[in-house]
Protein backbone atom coordinates (compact mmCIF):
# COMPACT_ATOMS: atom_id res chain seq x y z
CA UNK A 1 0.00 0.00 0.00
CA UNK A 2 2.80 2.33 0.94
CA UNK A 3 3.80 1.88 -2.70
CA UNK A 4 0.78 3.03 -4.64
CA UNK A 5 1.98 6.63 -3.87
CA UNK A 6 5.13 6.67 -5.44
CA UNK A 7 5.00 9.10 -8.80
CA UNK A 8 4.71 7.37 -12.50
CA UNK A 9 5.29 8.81 -15.82
CA UNK A 10 3.01 11.53 -16.73
CA UNK A 11 1.60 12.51 -13.26
CA UNK A 12 1.66 16.04 -12.01
CA UNK A 13 4.17 16.26 -8.69
CA UNK A 14 5.02 19.02 -6.45
CA UNK A 15 8.47 19.96 -5.35
CA UNK A 16 8.62 19.70 -1.56
CA UNK A 17 12.38 20.29 -0.92
CA UNK A 18 15.73 21.72 -2.17
CA UNK A 19 16.51 24.26 -4.66
CA UNK A 20 13.17 24.26 -6.63
CA UNK A 21 10.46 23.85 -3.80
CA UNK A 22 6.92 24.57 -4.31
CA UNK A 23 7.21 24.17 -8.20
CA UNK A 24 4.80 21.41 -9.88
CA UNK A 25 5.70 19.88 -13.05
CA UNK A 26 5.33 16.72 -14.75
CA UNK A 27 7.20 13.48 -14.52
CA UNK A 28 9.15 12.82 -18.02
CA UNK A 29 10.93 9.43 -16.03
CA UNK A 30 11.49 7.50 -13.32
CA UNK A 31 14.52 5.56 -12.34
CA UNK A 32 12.89 2.80 -9.45
CA UNK A 33 16.50 1.22 -9.02
CA UNK A 34 18.29 4.73 -8.02
CA UNK A 35 15.14 6.39 -6.53
CA UNK A 36 15.37 9.00 -8.43
CA UNK A 37 13.15 11.00 -11.26
CA UNK A 38 13.11 13.75 -14.31
CA UNK A 39 10.67 16.26 -13.97
CA UNK A 40 9.89 18.68 -17.03
CA UNK A 41 11.51 21.59 -16.56
CA UNK A 42 12.66 21.37 -12.95
CA UNK A 43 16.68 20.89 -12.51
CA UNK A 44 17.59 21.78 -16.11
CA UNK A 45 21.28 22.07 -16.30
CA UNK A 46 23.10 23.67 -19.54
CA UNK A 47 26.02 21.08 -21.51
CA UNK A 48 28.64 22.64 -23.79
CA UNK A 49 28.71 20.37 -26.51
CA UNK A 50 31.00 19.37 -29.47
CA UNK A 51 29.74 18.98 -33.31
CA UNK A 52 29.12 15.26 -33.82
CA UNK A 53 26.71 12.67 -35.53
CA UNK A 54 23.40 12.92 -33.52
CA UNK A 55 24.48 16.63 -33.28
CA UNK A 56 25.51 18.35 -36.13
CA UNK A 57 25.54 22.03 -34.78
CA UNK A 58 26.82 21.98 -31.41
CA UNK A 59 26.51 24.82 -29.07
CA UNK A 60 24.79 24.27 -25.74
CA UNK A 61 22.04 22.03 -24.78
CA UNK A 62 19.36 22.29 -21.51
CA UNK A 63 19.03 19.24 -20.36
CA UNK A 64 16.66 18.18 -17.34
CA UNK A 65 18.72 16.27 -14.55
CA UNK A 66 16.92 13.69 -11.97
CA UNK A 67 16.32 14.70 -8.43
CA UNK A 68 15.46 11.90 -5.63
CA UNK A 69 11.75 10.64 -5.04
CA UNK A 70 11.63 12.06 -1.48
CA UNK A 71 11.94 15.56 -2.96
CA UNK A 72 8.35 15.36 -4.56
CA UNK A 73 4.67 14.79 -3.78
CA UNK A 74 2.26 13.71 -5.96
CA UNK A 75 -0.16 16.03 -6.43
CA UNK A 76 -2.96 14.54 -9.51
CA UNK A 77 -2.70 11.18 -11.58
CA UNK A 78 -3.14 11.69 -15.43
Amino acid sequence: MANSRRPKKGQEVKIIAGKYKGQVGKVLSVFPKEDKLIIENINVAKRHMKPNQQNQTGGIISKEKPIHISNVKVIANA
